[in-house]
């Protein structure tokens, strides 16, 4: 072979290993979940390669795990990303008090030079905002001016310098008279920003700071900190080979040297055990074999941050370690301890303890550190705690491996919160479903989720696979996918607490969109996947609200909208009802769940209170007047066919459930009703080649998603001309990354969409609605839990992420499992 062909050969070889490693890591979910079981504890990571950012809280906060593994002295990273080592250089108020000169009028002259003269300026303790119980100086104007001057001895020793900056919102900062930074927008967290060292002066030096108010709060922190040059070996990148996820797991593939790591993260959310799934116990298994047929010395290191446990990094925690029962344990908490505390939607819990356990039996070493030591300390050999009492403290476990050949040798770690109590319903603070006695231990809880780890998790395994058989069988492998991204991310969004009245509740945070508990119209696209597994836990959905009308707190003919804001569900503290949405809402998902269970006991529970709903709609609800809907983002509608659709639907369906339960006349009645809406509403919204948004406007179009329950329930009220003209006509209106809500916006609702797909009458039709949401799952460019509410032309998030609506992208293996037969 000449040398000219043997450059040719070796060209085509790189390439092919390039395209080979591409294919291994393409994009499997915008963000990949990886501890996943209520509000509180959601852990993710929003990038391809688990090792190129540090973890999140749905929020976007960062609740770091941090994932480290020595192999024969090498270390390599392979979860999460270290934090550097800073030394404090000018104080925030996290580091002690400090002042500033500030003035809300705009300055005359150089006020950001040295020597600009402040003296009628106010002076105040930082930090600076509209809070007043996380400030030390109110700021309520729309600007404030901020000076602070300070002295350094020797700019020159300064490693790397970077401004530590919190600010809310648009920012201006000088430094000695020079503009070092600005951006438009805020900040929840401090940011490390770097800034050169020479802009420093030995001596006296000042910090001027514009802030503007544009929206929302109020707030300034600020210092100045140093990099600290790393010591002991370097820390190398683990290459990351696969990903793969299903629906309770998460499994990467790393090579790290002369060994393979297989990284899987498991939340045994299977909801057929209700005590398993409300056991806030997630498993992260680690799998080391060599890759070069020798053997090699191991050890794993995790470092899980205490900021798991604060609402805001500047919260004082405690952490200490202790055993029982065979594991080794570390816990943390804030001082404070808050308990039920707050409620919002951007929010972390601040009560309770986090928990990192281990089999003792595997020789595990844990201790407690700054996060900012952490790495150094693994790097070191160092495992001895350095703190039990501060800020921003890392919970460290060190697992060794001894040496490890050509056999597959496997740990786990255990990562737990006790939240102490979980939610307050009708002002009666609630413990979570698995302490509902108030007798059990997270350390129980950890104990038996140790002992049951391997039947616990095969039990996981066997139920991933099935669930993508029967949704690759039910829509195909694009829809497939879809429905595992949205299997945890769902259950996540909900807590499970009894009432005291001991009935399940099921209660969901509309995250993202205003942080509501039990809200109606997110209980009903998320309803889908909880009437197949688990038909019980929707119930747990619609009790409250029940509750709330039926014990006179909301005395309306029609249902609510909310029970209040996370955790507090107290009582609707949405400003406006939605009439005919919640109560069309909560009659169809009844009947859904009377003919899952083909029992009308349910129904007839609350018959009087769904006959209330039900006459609300027979009087309203044909043609709605100007009202609130779940889709009024581009702003009300009157005349809403959709809405028009979700009202004859429930009437109808609440013919079927009095069916059910031995009410033949009032079956007839109310069927009667319903049948005579379906011609009348066909020719109001007839808009020649589709149906029109609203009745008196012909050249518009709305997507009729309330139409799948006619299909799905057997209800046969509108006849397929309607089913098959509205799929044609969306079809000529897709836009890459899926047909708009309506005419108005190019916005979308994927959930729609999916359930939209169902009444397609025919699988290609089903399968090109199905393929631009798919696309958007893995090409969109918001890197967050899955978002249900973007952009159709450019994918881009709108609003909303991590929401519980995602179950329903299982309508679909819901429709085609009650057509079988297969749900019991």
């Amino acid at each position: 072979m000449n040398k000219l062909k043997r450059m040719n050969v070796w060209c085509f070889l790189c390439c092919m290993l390039a395209i080979g490693q591409v294919e291994a890591q393409q994009r499997k979910a915008p963000a990949y979940p990886l501890i996943t079981h209520n509000p509180n504890f959601s852990i993710w990571s929003t990038t391809d390669q688990l090792n190129e950012s540090t973890t999140k809280h749905w929020t976007d906060a960062d609740h770091s795990l941090l994932g480290l593994i020595n192999v024969d002295g090498n270390i390599y990273r392979f979860l999460g990303k270290e934090e550097p080592n800073y030394k404090t250089i000018l104080n925030t108020s996290h580091d002690g008090p400090y002042t500033v000169q500030y003035s809300e009028t705009k300055p005359h002259g150089d006020w950001t030079s040295l020597n600009y003269s402040a003296e009628d300026w106010k002076s105040g303790a930082a930090p600076i905002g509209d809070d007043e119980k996380h400030v030390k100086t109110l700021w309520k104007s729309d600007d404030i001016w901020v000076r602070r001057t300070f002295d350094i001895v020797n700019p020159a020793s300064i490693n790397e310098l970077f401004l530590k900056l919190n600010h809310d919102d648009n920012v201006e900062v000088f430094l000695n008279g020079k503009k070092i930074y600005d951006k438009a927008g805020w900040t929840n967290k401090f940011e490390y920003l770097p800034i050169l060292k020479t802009d420093l002066k030995a001596g006296q030096n000042v910090i001027a700071i514009h802030l503007v108010n544009t929206a929302g709060g109020r707030f300034l922190d600020f210092g100045l900190v140093d990099r600290l040059k790393e010591s002991g070996p370097k820390i190398q990148m683990a290459v990351q080979k696969d990903v793969e996820i299903t629906a309770t797991q998460t499994i990467y593939k790393f090579v790290a040297g002369k060994v393979n790591l297989k990284l899987t993260f498991t939340s045994p959310l299977l909801m057929d055990d209700l005590n398993l799934l409300s056991r806030p116990v997630s498993y992260i298994t680690y799998s080391v074999q060599a890759n070069d047929n020798k053997r090699h010395a191991v050890k794993v290191f995790l470092g899980a941050s205490s900021n798991i446990a604060v609402y805001r990094p500047s919260q004082e925690v405690t952490a200490q370690k202790y055993t029982t029962g065979g594991l080794s344990i570390l816990k943390a908490g804030t001082v404070e301890q808050p308990v039920l505390g707050k409620g919002a939607d951007d929010m972390r819990i601040d009560w309770g303890y986090f928990y990192v356990a281990a089999p003792k039996a595997n020789g595990v070493e844990q201790f407690v550190t700054p996060v900012a030591t952490a790495v150094d300390a693994f790097r070191n050999g160092v495992n001895t705690s350095t703190a039990s009492k501060g800020t921003s403290l890392s919970l460290n476990t060190v697992i060794p491996f001894g040496n490890v050949g050509n056999a597959e040798v496997k740990h786990f770690i255990e990562l737990g919160y006790d939240e102490i109590y979980a939610i307050q319903y009708f002002k009666n603070n609630l413990r979570p479903w698995w302490n509902n006695s108030g007798t059990e231990t997270i350390e129980n809880q950890l104990i038996k989720a140790a002992d049951e780890y391997e039947s616990v998790v095969n039990k996981c395994t066997s139920f991933d696979k099935q669930v993508y058989a029967d949704a690759l069988h039910s829509g195909g492998k694009e829809y497939a996918h879809l429905t595992i991204l949205a299997y945890r991310q769902s259950i996540a969004a909900h807590t499970l607490v009894k009432s005291p009245e001991g009935e399940l509740l099921w209660l969901s945070k509309e995250n993202n969109s205003g942080g509501f508990i039990n809200t109606v119209d997110v209980t009903y696209p998320s309803a889908p996947l909880y009437l197949i597994y688990n038909p019980e836990l929707l119930k747990g959905m619609l009790n409250g609200i029940f509750y709330f009308s039926e014990s006179g707190q909301y005395p309306y003919p029609w249902a609510a909208h909310d029970l209040g804001t996370y955790p507090f569900a107290n009582g609707q503290t949405y400003g406006e009802p939605m009439p005919v949405e919640e109560s069309g809402n909560m009659i169809i998902l009844t009947a859904a769940i009377t003919k899952v269970l083909q029992d009308g006991s349910y129904a007839k529970q609350h018959w009087k209170t769904l006959t209330t709903w039900v006459d609300y709609l027979v009087k309203e609800g044909f043609d709605p007047k100007t009202q609130l809907c779940t889709d009024d983002f581009a702003g009300h509608l009157a005349r809403n066919a959709n809405l028009s659709v979700k009202a004859i639907v429930g009437i109808a369906c609440y013919a079927q459930m009095a069916e059910v339960i031995g009410e033949t006349e009032t079956a007839k009645k109310y069927r009667a009703i319903a049948d005579q809406m379906v011609p009348k509403w066909m020719e109001m919204a007839d808009a020649g080649d589709h149906y029109a948004l609203t009745f008196d406007n012909k050249n518009t179009w709305s997507q009729k998603y309330n139409l799948v329950w006619d299909k799905v329930l057997g209800l046969d009220l509108f006849p397929q001309k309607v089913y098959n003209t509205e799929i044609k006509y969306y079809l000529t209106q897709q836009n890459k990354f899926g047909i708009p809500l309506d005419s108005r916006k190019a916005y979308t609702k994927n959930d729609w969409i999916l359930w939209t797909a169902v009444f397609a009458p025919t699988r290609q039709e089903f399968d090109a609605l199905i393929k631009p949401v798919y696309r958007h799952a893995i090409e969109t460019e918001s890197r967050v839990p899955l978002n249900d509410f973007y952009d159709s032309n450019t994918g881009i998030r709108e609003n909303f992420k991590a929401r519980s609506v995602v179950g329903g992208f299982y309508m679909k293996l819901l429709a085609d499992k009650l057509l079988a037969g297969q749900i019991k």
